[in-house]
């Protein structure tokens, strides 16, 4: 199915947004008319520009306050309806939106409305002209798709027709049932919104909190599913009105909805795409440093029990390793790691994903638009496909056939078998990441690892920092061996916003490691000089009042600062470093039948982040 976005979506200006949505592979665009008041040139210049793109105008819209009018008003909306079509003629588009009357001298009545449209429909096609209707959630007497269907079905004229948005469905409840009885030639155009689930004014909401498909909350697959059984085969359109929108980046807006337009289709069994690669756990983790910072970064890695497992055979890059869990050193003086280096100062650069089949997982990226990346491979070494991030890092995808019969770390490291069955201190692998992004970005980066990965929201949950709230959002696999942190501040003097500002830019500022057994791993950490985040005795006092630990154990994470919750599926034991270079900290977690991520202790840890913040960094004087 073709595939549209209305201007009103995207930022900047019109010009902009028509050389956008041709980038992301859109079919055509929606032309809104302020749009079009504001453009530095005549609308014969806009529908040359769209065509010149390999792009067709869909719609001009929106025409208000049309049905029901009493006169003299009605004569004056007539004529204003035909400087509309002549509007038309000049951009080159058939189809002009027509949204209920939310004038408050307009009059209700079905037979009223479909009288008039049936008028429309008559001076529409004398000039090859069609227009849809559309019920706006807050319309002053139509507000109800189906209404909207029953005046055009009244209306009887083959140039009128429905169009049907999902935000104005789904924000007033209505049930999907009926759609089935509406013959797909009669719907001209489909507006695709999705949005979070928030009780306020249906106007407000619509104007600021829309958002793409797979961003928000409603259930946008039953939508198309409904959709598809009325047989209707024209276009798809994005109608989106988003401050966050309005105020980001054109072309990756542009690119995020088509976007999700692939992902809806696929999801909806509209379009069928090659096979998700099934995904397996985190491979490893890059760091980039200037190698006057490493020492201090080797000396953490140490400290947690990793060894200096291998040296890479032409780089200047180093394999950290501990029972499977592998971090990568990089000091290179050129290339990626050397370049996110200078732009976010010493930071996770790259992450290495197990996958079934790294080309199907490549090949599936590249579907949904995402950057592949190559770096250069000494003679004889493993060529590891790799795309950009939704913030710049590059995810590496990496299967068994990789090194024939050889893992990557035998075929492009000379390692230390000797270190490698050293004894380890307790962790099992990598098992969380969180990652800092901004209240702009988190949109786009939930639909980056819903459509590329196929990873799958957790609900979003709020945690107090002494200086504001974080939202927080868990994207994880089915098995829960990937499981994304997306952390986003919601004012400037939290924790997370300082992280934000430290990295320039979004990044992963937190690593959460899991261990069999806490305790020793903690010791361990304490003996080989590891800071720990100093957490307060009042949180202890705490602890004893809601669950009744045993002394002993209430004594054991005082002593090591441990944070403890529990809850129906078992218990859950963490514990935090103090903070590296403004950027990132580690966390060790132990779970005894927990899924979740100790929410209740964020804001303790928040504020011990904050309260450590002035020497909390472990390279002085960055």
């Amino acid at each position: 199915m073709k595939t549209y976005i209305a201007s009103v979506s995207l930022s900047g200006t019109l010009r902009e947004k028509i050389e956008a949505a041709a980038s992301a592979g859109f079919s055509g665009i929606e032309v809104f008319e302020n749009d079009l008041l504001t453009f530095d040139g005549t609308a014969q210049d806009v529908s040359r520009l769209v065509r010149d793109l390999g792009m067709e105008i869909v719609v001009l819209q929106p025409f208000r306050d049309f049905e029901g009018m009493p006169e003299p008003q009605r004569t004056r909306t007539f004529d204003r309806l035909e400087r509309k079509f002549d509007l038309m003629l000049q951009l080159g588009t058939d189809l002009l939106l027509v949204c209920s009357n939310v004038s408050p001298i307009s009059m209700g009545g079905i037979s009223r409305a479909a009288e008039d449209f049936h008028e429309l429909g008559v001076r529409a096609a004398q000039r090859g002209l069609r227009a849809g209707f559309e019920a706006l959630a807050w319309g002053r007497h139509i507000s109800d798709y189906r209404d909207a269907w029953e005046v055009v079905r009244r209306a009887d004229h083959p140039s009128v027709g429905i169009i049907v948005d999902s935000f104005h469905v789904f924000s007033r409840g209505h049930d999907l049932g009926a759609m089935e009885s509406i013959p797909g030639d009669r719907i001209f155009l489909i507006h695709l919104a999705d949005a979070p689930l928030i009780k306020m004014d249906h106007l407000y909401w619509s104007r600021h909190f829309r958002c793409f498909p797979g961003q928000g909350e409603f259930p946008m697959v039953s939508f198309m599913e409904a959709v598809a059984a009325t047989q209707y085969r024209g276009p798809l359109s994005l109608e989106i009105f988003n401050d966050h929108f309005r105020a980001a980046s054109t072309r990756q807006t542009a690119i995020d909805g088509r976007r999700s337009m692939i992902l809806l289709l696929e999801q909806a069994g509209i379009e069928i795409l090659s096979p998700t690669a099934r995904l397996g756990a985190v491979e490893f983790l890059e760091f980039a440093v200037e190698e006057t910072q490493a020492a201090e970064l080797r000396k953490l890695f140490s400290g947690f029990g990793f060894f200096e497992a291998g040296r890479h055979r032409s780089k200047d890059v180093q394999l950290w390793s501990q029972s499977g869990v592998n971090l990568v050193l990089n000091t290179e003086s050129e290339g990626f790691a050397h370049e996110y280096s200078g732009v976010h100062g010493p930071s996770v650069c790259a992450m290495g994903l197990r996958v079934d089949d790294a080309k199907l997982a490549e090949a599936r990226a590249k579907t949904y638009l995402c950057q592949p990346f190559r770096h250069p491979v000494g003679r004889g070494e493993v060529e590891i496909p790799a795309i950009r991030g939704f913030d710049g890092s590059l995810l590496y995808l990496i299967d068994p056939a990789m090194g024939a019969g050889k893992s990557i770390w035998e075929v492009d490291f000379v390692l230390n078998f000797e270190v490698l069955i050293r004894e380890s201190a307790g962790l099992e692998g990598i098992d969380h990441i969180a990652h800092i992004t901004s209240q702009e970005e988190l949109p786009s980066a939930v639909l980056f690892y819903r459509a590329v990965l196929g990873l799958q929201p957790a609900p979003v949950f709020e945690v107090p920092d002494p200086h504001g709230l974080m939202q927080v959002r868990v994207m994880e696999n089915m098995d829960r061996t990937v499981r994304i942190a997306l952390c986003a501040p919601q004012s400037q003097g939290t924790m997370a916003a300082r992280f934000l500002s430290e990295y320039a830019g979004s990044g992963v500022h937190q690593i959460g490691f899991r261990s069999s057994d806490i305790f020793q791993t903690v010791r361990r950490l304490e003996t080989s000089g590891v800071d720990l985040l100093p957490i307060p005795g009042n949180y202890y006092d705490d602890l004893e009042a809601r669950f009744g630990l045993e002394p002993a154990m209430l004594d054991s994470l005082r002593q090591h600062n441990v944070l403890y919750d529990r809850n129906d599926q078992g218990e859950f034991l963490h514990a935090y470093t103090r903070t590296y270079a403004g950027r990132f900290f580690f966390e060790v977690v132990e779970r005894r039948g927990y899924t979740d991520f100790g929410a209740a202790n964020a804001a303790i840890r928040l504020a011990a982040q904050a309260r450590n913040a002035p020497d909390n960094d472990l390279v002085a004087n960055h």
